[in-house]
């Protein structure tokens, strides 16, 4: 069975060039997977906007308004750096509707697993705010829309962007159907994402937060991944994994401060995969997000997509940081004895 991919075609209006996140990310992928051979194997959906129902199911309807609002005019700013174009509106419409579509070619059977490749990104948008370049959140709408209307029971959601997901997480943070998990670099934008927020009320426990000093790489993520992340998702045995796959943790990326490679990314999707498969038939979709280098970004998401095509040419371009790493010893230490997801027995 194939990798599903869909793509928004109508990113690109929503751009202004001196802004790092810009059209021309999402043309960097479009041109490495045309060059690479690899989409002709590929199944490609159809791409579809969400419906205002769809999004008042994570957002508020003035949160929405605002957005439509704004679209009105040539050039607006919602916060200091999350802007609009006049085709803002039918762009954010797009990102959340395809990644429901990828989602939902995944979950019939059509396909074995997907990546949505759409921006804007949107893991920070809040229930009642845009912001942090985000508009609308795109993994929050597929993984409503996935529980709401696809027979689906828990969604397990990572993020690996190197800025907390903190919009997915005030979204779900009471919500035991859905555990994220995000770890990023700390301190960096937004400030959340503290070891302590685990959940509330009946979602206790199901969001796992882990802050990581500046520096971390492909070796620090390699046992993060393997000693706190895949067996919170094994313990929780969701039916649908979700990944805001965001890329600017790549040592060449101007924003972030962490030492991810190429390669890197390719593992931590690989053991994704993996735990896919043993809870959940596989069923796993990444959600494109952050990611401003773009020749680091277009390898990146194309290693990802050849792990998930189970295509063994994954080809590292950039290469490793080559820099020491501050150890995590004491993080998976303290989440493996305190988080109480993996403190204790599953949820049931």
């Amino acid at each position: 069975m194939r990798t599903a991919i869909s793509i928004n075609p109508r990113h690109a209006a929503h751009d202004d060039p001196q802004h790092v996140e810009q059209a021309a990310r999402l043309h960097a992928i479009t041109a490495a997977l045309n060059a690479s051979g690899l989409r002709s194997s590929l199944l490609e959906v159809t791409a579809r906007s969400a419906t205002e129902a769809h999004l008042r199911a994570v957002h508020t309807a003035q949160m929405i308004e605002l957005v439509r609002w704004s679209a009105t005019r040539p050039r607006s700013w919602i916060d200091h750096d999350t802007y609009t174009t006049s085709a803002s509106w039918d762009a954010a419409l797009m990102a959340a509707g395809t990644t429901m579509a990828v989602v939902e070619a995944v979950v019939s059977g059509a396909a074995h697993n997907g990546f949505a490749l759409v921006r804007p990104p949107g893991h920070h948008a809040t229930p009642t705010d845009s912001m942090g370049f985000c508009l609308f959140n795109n993994v929050a709408v597929a993984a409503r829309y996935a529980i709401d209307h696809l027979s689906i029971g828990r969604v397990a959601i990572v993020d690996f962007d190197v800025h907390h997901g903190n919009g997915t997480q005030d979204i779900f943070y009471e919500d035991d159907r859905v555990f994220f998990c995000s770890t990023h670099a700390a301190p960096l934008y937004p400030g959340t994402g503290a070891e302590r927020e685990i959940g509330s009320g009946k979602g206790r426990g199901t969001t796992l937060n882990l802050p990581l000093p500046h520096g971390v790489g492909d070796a620090g993520f390699a046992r993060l991944f393997n000693e706190v992340v895949i067996p919170a998702i094994l313990r929780y045995r969701p039916d649908l994994i979700l990944v805001s796959a965001g890329y600017d943790g790549h040592w060449a990326d101007p924003l972030g401060p962490l030492t991810l490679s190429v390669t890197g990314y390719a593992a931590l999707t690989a053991r994704l995969m993996e735990a896919a498969e043993e809870v959940c038939n596989g069923r796993i979709v990444l959600v494109l997000e952050g990611g401003y280098h773009v020749r680091a970004l277009a390898a990146s998401v194309m290693a990802c997509l050849e792990v998930l095509a189970n295509e063994s040419s994954v080809v590292d371009p950039l290469g490793p940081a080559g820099e020491p790493e501050p150890d995590v010893s004491a993080l998976i230490a303290r989440m493996r004895q305190n988080h109480p997801l993996l403190a204790s027995q599953s949820i049931s």
